[in-house]
């Protein structure tokens, strides 16, 4: 299978839990596919794309050239892909248990959801932004 046709999987994959995350976050079935399943299944696609394709590959994570370098192959920029699939969803998905902890309105959660999925680190920041305002508490050991 090509890379090309991983890449539309692997996104095809996550969309799922982004509308639960979204849509249906007190489901029972909406952390599960978020926290387990598709972190398990595209974390095995990770592990498969890089340990077969990194052996020999040019490049490395010592600085922004080799990185560079590395995901030159498609397949291990396929691999950096799916590791930004996997981690935003799962951040997406600890967003709606911890506003859900803290009685947080889900409504304000979902401009954070969406930005996680796009932007990422900015979704984060935007819902850590919101927790602090709403809560008006910054205690890192909450968090957890």
């Amino acid at each position: 299978m090509s890379a090309e046709t991983l890449f539309g999987i692997a996104n095809l994959a996550v969309m799922p839990g982004w509308m639960l995350l979204t849509f249906a976050p007190r489901w029972r079935w909406t952390q599960r596919y978020t926290t387990f399943a598709i972190p398990v299944l595209l974390g095995a696609l990770y592990a498969w794309l890089f340990l077969r394709h990194s052996p020999g590959a040019e490049g490395g994570f010592s600085s922004l050239a080799e990185v560079a370098k590395l995901f030159e192959r498609p397949e291990l920029l396929l691999a950096g892909w799916v590791h930004y699939l996997v981690f935003d969803l799962f951040i997406g998905s600890w967003e709606v248990r911890d506003a859900g902890r803290h009685g947080l309105p889900h409504l304000l959660v979902i401009p954070c959801l969406v930005l996680t999925f796009l932007l990422g680190p900015v979704g984060l920041l935007l819902y850590l932004i919101l927790r602090v305002t709403l809560r008006k508490v910054i205690d890192a050991d909450e968090a957890l």
